[in-house]
């Protein structure tokens, strides 16, 4: 019990040394107007590099990730259908398909899965 005392109280201090000497190693350096300027070959820039960024191609990404995660969760079930009680499985497949369907409607309605309008 001693030794993982020991062990622990070593590992938090070297773990404190590391985190003093990183952050005096990194300061922060001044930062200027030259240096947060976006750099293009040399020239002051055009136009800004703050392009605005379109919230319907953000909504569209998550919508994709979101049925994309849901994907992963449809595929094994068939061989998780094999190891389970079948009215079970049917029951949970259920409803699992049928709150997709349901958030699929939503955004349909919503009107976030139209591009262009």
């Amino acid at each position: 019990m001693l030794s993982m005392l020991f062990i622990f109280m070593a590992a938090s201090t070297l773990s404190w040394i590391l985190l003093m000497i990183t952050q005096s190693v990194s300061s922060t350096p001044q930062h200027s107007r030259e240096k947060s300027s976006p750099f293009e070959c040399g020239f002051d820039p055009m136009n800004s590099a703050r392009v605005p960024f379109s919230l319907r191609f953000f909504l569209l990404a998550v919508l994709f990730l979101i049925f994309d995660i849901e994907i992963a969760i449809i595929i094994p079930m068939p061989f998780i259908s094999m190891c389970s009680d079948i009215t079970q499985f049917i029951m949970t497949i259920n409803i699992f398909l049928i709150i997709l369907t349901l958030g699929l409607l939503h955004e349909w309605n919503e009107g976030s899965l139209e591009w262009s309008k």
